[in-house]
């Protein structure tokens, strides 16, 4: 098996310009964020793609539709892909909830894993959920391509599950991933490999034809 899974964070929302954690809350895509789908569209569109995936909640599924449209598919939902919910943090910024307890958010900051915020989804709940629904994506589209739209957190956190990292430094391994950007993964029988990060669609895709990458490369 070679699947390879497109990974987007879904397009800006109206709390990003105040850098809230919006995790499980369904917040509005801007005006932005729906012009950085409509642009997954267009580049999905030359890169092509098997089947198309997102989160139950509304950011994505709108940042996965204009793709899904120019592909001829529909947006498959999957409750996996849901992003994490940060209990304590959900709705704030660092800087409030610093301003309330700081010890919380050093120890968030140095392991997001042993310092989760209280009342969140444990990392490793979420992990599990998040791989086994990547995995299932890529053993249904064997040797195909899945455009998959979820979240920040999220996807961080299944791209160090998948790439044998620890998981509580998702937050330093991967700082970021940029809304409505691509990152592209292989995954095989015996691994998974991470073939480009953050990858704006305002760039050429590569053929949609390409295959894998020969061993020993």
């Amino acid at each position: 098996m070679t699947a390879r899974l497109l990974l987007v964070r879904h397009g800006e929302t109206a709390w990003h310009a105040e850098n809230r954690y919006a995790g499980v809350t369904d917040v509005a895509l801007t005006p932005r964020g729906l012009a950085q789908a409509a642009d997954l569209g267009t580049w999905a569109a030359r890169r092509g793609a098997d089947a198309v995936a997102a989160s139950p909640l509304s950011r994505a599924r709108l940042t996965a539709a204009p793709a899904a449209a120019a592909l001829g598919l529909d947006v498959v939902v999957r409750e996996g892909l849901r992003e994490v919910g940060f209990g304590w943090g959900e709705g704030r910024t660092v800087e409030e909830m610093a301003a309330e307890d700081p010890e919380a958010v050093r120890r968030f900051r140095e392991d997001a894993d042993s310092g989760a915020f209280p009342g969140s989804e444990p990392v490793a709940d979420a992990a599990a959920r998040a791989t086994a629904a990547l995995r299932d994506l890529a053993r249904r589209h064997r040797d195909g391509t899945v455009l998959v739209v979820a979240h920040n957190t999220l996807l961080r956190i299944a791209l160090c599950d998948l790439l044998g990292l620890p998981l509580g430094r998702y937050r330093h391994v991967f700082p970021r991933l940029d809304n409505g950007a691509v990152t592209e993964i292989e995954i095989r029988d015996t691994g998974t490999a991470l073939r480009s990060l953050n990858v704006p669609t305002t760039t050429t895709p590569p053929a949609a034809s390409s295959g894998p990458a020969p061993a020993g490369d």
